[in-house]
């Protein structure tokens, strides 16, 4: 998979994702009434995130949103939280991922810049789909924990004279859409963080400069390292080198078996 598809692709999964974000958040069946018990019934309950519902057997439906938020459960109120997170966290990501697409020019940005801007999204599209997850699992967690305390008060009351009925809830439709929300935008993160190594510069070619001495009669000797003072006469000028010293006179010296080019 190329670069370009790599990351339109964890783009278009990522905008999924936060819009399924999005709409589990505003929906209402996070929590539905359990009919196992008693499958025909009047009265339909259930509740999301900011109300709960009433729909009866004639198809009107009432909804009541929650007045309080003191008043309401702290899960609740994480669970809340935790999705805003990863809407808000989602949108910015989309955000600066439209910028860093590959397909679109902006001014003269590099492709380096383009990177930087990939791998950000990329991680924050997956803390966004983390939260949407941690949080659609902190509510299913709540909900498994309230139907079997509610399913063990209900038996244990059978053996009394009077049995009370008490409603029990299971998962809703919003759950599901928060799961698969969080998982498609977890995952256009993690391809948005595939792509961000296509995008880096991996032709780092440099110009490499060979230097040559300047005169054919300039010399290496293979002994140690001669300082100059720089006070001596002005006949001889004197050439220092990393591998040795060379006296060079104002004439050509003749070539010793010691010297090598």
């Amino acid at each position: 998979m190329s670069t370009t598809t790599c990351q339109v692709v964890g783009f278009l999964l990522s905008l999924l994702g936060l819009a399924g974000c999005i709409a589990a958040t505003g929906m209402d069946m996070w929590s539905t009434q359990d009919l196992y018990d008693n499958p025909v019934t009047a009265v339909f309950q259930y509740e999301g995130l900011w109300r709960s519902c009433v729909r009866q057997s004639s198809g009107f439906t009432e909804c009541r949103p929650y007045f309080t938020i003191l008043g309401l459960p702290a899960m609740l109120q994480a669970v809340r939280a935790l999705m805003i997170v990863g809407i808000v966290l989602g949108a910015i990501g989309l955000l600066v991922s439209i910028f860093a697409l590959k397909c679109i020019r902006i001014g003269n940005m590099e492709d380096s810049a383009k990177a930087k801007m990939t791998l950000t999204s990329g991680i924050v599209f997956i803390i966004s789909g983390v939260c949407a997850i941690i949080g659609v699992s902190v509510f299913a967690n709540m909900l498994v924990t309230n139907f079997w305390m509610s399913s063990a008060s209900m038996y244990s009351s059978m053996g009394g004279m009077v049995q009370t009925v008490q409603t029990r809830y299971t998962f809703g439709a919003a759950l599901f859409v928060g799961w698969v929300a969080g998982g498609l935008t977890l995952i256009g993160g993690v391809m948005m963080c595939i792509a961000c190594r296509g995008l880096t510069q991996d032709d780092t070619n440099y110009k490499a400069v060979s230097y040559h001495a300047s005169g054919h009669n300039v010399g290496y000797k293979s002994g140690g390292f001669k300082a100059s003072t720089g006070f001596g006469s002005n006949t001889k000028n004197k050439k220092i080198y990393d591998g040795g010293a060379h006296t060079e006179d104002e004439g050509q010296s003749p070539p010793s078996k010691y010297d090598y080019v």
